[in-house]
């Protein structure tokens, strides 16, 4: 009897990898959803009336609700007063509705909607359509941002003492494959569709339900391994005062340098990766002059060498260490990329030479992610671990929402693609100098960023 309470649940490899199977599907319909639309920027700027602008403004509404109503603070303060099953659920759901609304606001029934004209002319110039996929956008953003915080704690959780950052890693490289999937198939089922908008849409979102129920499967497995956790005594079912997250508690997040070190550093790195993102394809198809489908398909290369990559970095972290090194390697591939894309590419506009740039910043995608997020419990209590990495996100997320803005603002002001790219490796060059810093302060603190997770 006690070998068997001894025994839990994440002690099987089978059911701990399973269990992340389960919660990376999650955000691999999640990550598909988020770019459905990039490779689709020519046909919806033609088919709905969009320019540039409108569409930097609806790719940054996905961060809106969480930086301006401080609903990623929120979600932390969620996250750690109702745990990882309550907040993986509503995160879930809230991208399954967002993606709803949106979905009703690009649809063709929308536009002759009495509502939609009303939507065109209220507020401010901007499309009735845009304005009702920005909405839905920001609820699905409240809903996936809130689930990469989630996704990590439970990582954390279930790979406690095992090999966390290489399940960080994989669970990362299975998201980022959802980039690749997206950059083709929303071309082909647009083009399948009679160059549908709606139809690459409502496939994401059909997925996003089936990411729901593959959570609610880890739900059952969670609630199991706390039962067996209760009875090995190494959670208790009632938490004292001390053990109890107080919102108080948010102050030492707040007062950690390290803190800010890997905030700062995230926000930056971020910028560079998730906006370029969403330009990335009609990059390609105006500098190379070919089709947005052919754009779309090479720039889904970038996550390749990422998704492969990562969960070798991650057993490297778990087993050798190297962390802060790691991050700073990142920081310098993704600024010799994007200085190649503003200066090199249009020289040279050939397919090899883009696609050789795309593959080499996926592989700067796989040094940061994979380094950044198993440090962070390694410098922030495990009872404030939720807030901490959604405070993280809500200051990325700031990022994530101007910069799109910015690059869109930008493209309408000068017709082409140098100045965001200069913009986009001056964000790389801040995030090398933080890196640094990073690697200084732990150095002198022994924070442990250079050591191996794995305890022997």
């Amino acid at each position: 009897m006690v070998a068997t309470i001894q025994r839990k649940l994440n002690d099987s490899a089978v059911a701990r990898w399973t269990a992340l199977v389960l919660i990376a599907l999650m955000m691999f319909f999640g990550y598909m959803f988020v770019d459905v639309m990039s490779p689709l920027k020519s046909l919806v700027e033609s088919a709905r009336g969009w320019d540039s602008s409108t569409f930097g403004t609806y790719a940054s509404s996905e961060y809106f609700l969480n930086v301006f109503v401080f609903f990623l603070i929120f979600a932390g303060i969620i996250l750690d007063k109702m745990g990882i099953r309550f907040t993986g659920l509503l995160s879930a759901s809230l991208m399954v509705l967002g993606a709803s609304i949106k979905l009703v606001g690009i649809s063709e029934w929308f536009q002759t909607t009495a509502f939609c004209g009303w939507l065109n002319s209220w507020w401010v110039a901007f499309p009735g359509s845009a304005k009702m996929a920005s909405l839905g956008f920001m609820i699905f953003g409240c809903g996936c941002e809130m689930a990469g915080t989630t996704v990590s704690k439970a990582i954390a959780k279930w790979f406690e003492g095992k090999e966390m950052a290489l399940a960080m890693g994989l669970e990362m490289a299975i998201a980022r494959l959802g980039v690749f999937a997206v950059m083709w198939l929303a071309p082909m089922i647009s083009k399948q569709f009679d160059q549908s908008i709606v139809a690459p849409v409502a496939f994401c979102t059909v997925l996003l339900i089936i990411g729901l129920l593959c959570y609610t499967v880890f739900v059952f497995m969670d609630r199991k391994l706390d039962r067996q956790l209760i009875a090995a005594g190494e959670l208790k079912e009632q938490k004292s005062s001390d053990e109890e997250f107080h919102i108080r508690d948010l102050g030492a997040i707040f007062r950690s340098k390290m803190f800010w070190l890997v905030a700062l550093l995230c926000v930056l790195y971020y910028s560079a990766i998730f906006p370029f993102q969403r330009y990335a394809p009609n990059f390609l198809e105006v500098t190379l002059g070919i089709d947005a489908e052919s754009a779309a398909r090479l720039f889904s290369c970038f996550p390749i060498l990422a998704m492969i990559l990562t969960p070798f970095l991650g057993a490297l972290l778990d087993f050798k260490g190297k962390g802060a090194t790691m991050l700073m390697v990142g920081a310098i591939i993704m600024i010799c990329c994007h200085l190649s894309f503003a200066f090199l590419l249009p020289l040279f506009p050939t397919k090899w030479l883009a696609l050789l740039l795309v593959v080499t910043l996926g592989v700067s995608f796989s040094l940061v992610p994979a380094a950044l997020w198993p440090s962070v419990p390694k410098i922030i209590d495990a009872k404030i671990l939720g807030s901490a990495y959604c405070l993280i996100f809500w200051i990325q997320n700031i990022g994530l929402f101007a910069v799109p803005l910015l690059i869109g603002v930008v493209l309408d002001a000068t017709g082409g693609y140098t100045v965001p790219m200069i913009i986009f490796s001056t964000f790389g060059v801040l995030a090398f100098i933080f890196s640094f810093y990073l690697k200084i302060e732990d150095r002198r603190k022994g924070y442990g960023l250079e050591l191996p997770n794995v305890k022997r």
